[in-house]
């Protein structure tokens, strides 16, 4: 495995410092201005935000350095891509992001693609160049910058052609918004004078100067993984149609299946006490109420059908946070027919046993567990702030305000009939089948081979590029 390290030497791969003596904008913010506003200027934290300033530009403009042959090759499907992608922890049971990248560098790889992966921590996989960055571990502003520096200068002394970012990174090629937009997030999340509060927090101030960074950079692709999340980007930082498109997420079509044979043994795994006709709603998160776990309790203590029970899979194993939301269920007479499960690996399982998925989540740029769910032959409920909500229009009930506790309440009532659940599970199923991972796979493929092309065209027709300067 390659070690990069942060600072290492200028080199000769597609990444170029600029202006290493003027002090980058993004750092002089963060760790300055910001870091007032939350009584912390001139902290040993924030001189290291200062010094881990992000002060080089998109390998976009060496393009024109590439070799003749290897860009007429590339207009070939057949020519291999040599990919990096870009995470912070590249992990084969990872959630999020981290699976979304650990399929697509297999996936890349196993079509031929030559792929190297720049993360922080990693597991092996072979075949895959892995290049473990250093970066620090603790305090989030200060590691989400100094890995994204880490990571342009490893990519820098890489010889790449396309590199591709499914973190929080300022220099890319193509970068995957796969959070969404971290100032809707704020403003759907904390709302009011408390998202006011949290934009000067040095957390969120990092995260908002690096999306600024990204979004207004006209060099960097960005790819959204719903359409909800490309209305959001373009009409908050303007960027322009070409710059940006949408690539649904794909799912595993093999883990997630219906299996009906594994029913009634997963049930006496998980639930022995529970009815065996009972209908029951799994909520799977590890962020419990950002994802509405409240909605969710609150939705089935008001359903008029009283035998239908509640699985929650997920969070962090922490059992302080479990008992109060146990207390919460105990509150509404629910507490019977509620089971908290705790992490799980084994989703596919804990869903041949479920009868439906419920997520009121009140900010999700694409929830896969929904899309996992689906294909796995299971109605959906979730809310309206859901991407994922896109691939089901006109399947099942419609999303909903992620807090109308009432209106999903109804729609549990309204599928309490078995012969309906198995009705809308059989067209979702149908409808996950449309999304694989080898569809998303080439997808992606044809988008960064057309990235590259299109760059590499732009760059014959143009003499000299002015040089980059990055604003907030």
């Amino acid at each position: 495995m390659g070690q990069c390290r942060v600072g290492c030497p200028a080199g000769s791969g597609p990444f170029r410092p600029t202006d290493r003596e003027a002090p980058n904008r993004i750092g002089r913010t963060v760790g300055g201005s910001l870091l007032h506003a939350a009584g912390m200027q001139r902290s040993v934290a924030g001189s290291a935000l200062e010094r881990g300033g992000l002060r080089y530009r998109s390998s976009l403009r060496r393009a024109a350095r590439a070799p003749r042959h290897r860009d007429e090759a590339l207009t070939h499907p057949s020519q291999p891509l040599r990919v990096g992608l870009v995470i912070e922890r590249f992990r084969r049971d990872g959630g999020g992001a981290e699976s979304v990248t650990w399929r697509t560098a297999h996936a890349l790889r196993d079509g031929g693609d030559e792929v190297s992966v720049l993360a922080r921590e990693s597991d092996d996989a072979p075949g895959i160049a892995l290049h473990r960055l250093r970066a620090p571990r603790t305090w989030q502003p200060l590691r989400v910058l100094r890995f994204s520096r880490a990571a342009t200068d490893c990519a820098r002394r890489l010889s790449l052609d396309v590199v591709y970012s499914l973190a929080r990174t300022a220099e890319q090629d193509v970068y995957r918004a796969g959070a969404g937009s971290h100032a809707d997030y704020l403003e759907a999340r904390h709302p009011g004078l408390s998202g006011a509060l949290r934009r000067v927090s040095p957390r969120h101030a990092a995260l908002l100067a690096l999306e600024r960074r990204v979004f207004r950079d006209p060099d960097q692709f960005v790819i959204c993984n719903s359409h909800a999340v490309r209305r959001q980007i373009v009409a908050r930082y303007a960027v322009p149609e070409e710059r940006i498109a949408v690539l649904y997420n794909g799912v595993d079509l093999e883990t997630f299946q219906p299996r009906p044979e594994e029913r009634s043994r997963v049930r006496d795994e998980v639930d022995p006490s529970g009815p065996a006709d009972a209908p029951v709603w799994l909520f799977a998160a590890n962020d419990y109420a950002r994802k509405g776990l409240d909605t969710a309790l609150d939705a089935l203590a008001r359903a008029q059908h009283g035998r239908s029970r509640l699985w929650v899979a997920g969070g962090h194993g922490d059992p302080p946070l479990d008992s109060a939301w146990r207390r919460r269920a105990l509150e509404l007479g629910i507490g019977e027919r509620v089971r908290f499960l705790g992490p799980r690996r084994d989703l596919g399982r804990v869903f041949a046993a479920a009868d439906g998925l419920i997520l009121p989540t009140r900010y999700d740029a694409f929830a896969n567990v929904c899309l996992e769910a689906a294909s796995s032959g299971l109605p959906v409920l979730t809310s309206t702030a859901n991407g994922a909500a896109e691939l089901f229009q006109g399947i099942g009930p419609a999303p909903l305000p992620a807090t109308d506790a009432s209106a999903f309440a109804a729609q549990l009532d309204a599928l309490a009939s078995a012969d309906a659940r198995r009705a809308i599970g059989a067209q979702m199923r149908s409808m996950a089948e449309r999304h694989g991972w080898a569809r998303h796979v080439a997808e992606l493929r044809a988008l960064l081979r057309r990235r590259v092309s299109e760059r590499r065209s732009a760059a014959t027709f143009s003499v000299r590029r002015p040089a980059f300067r990055p604003g907030l």
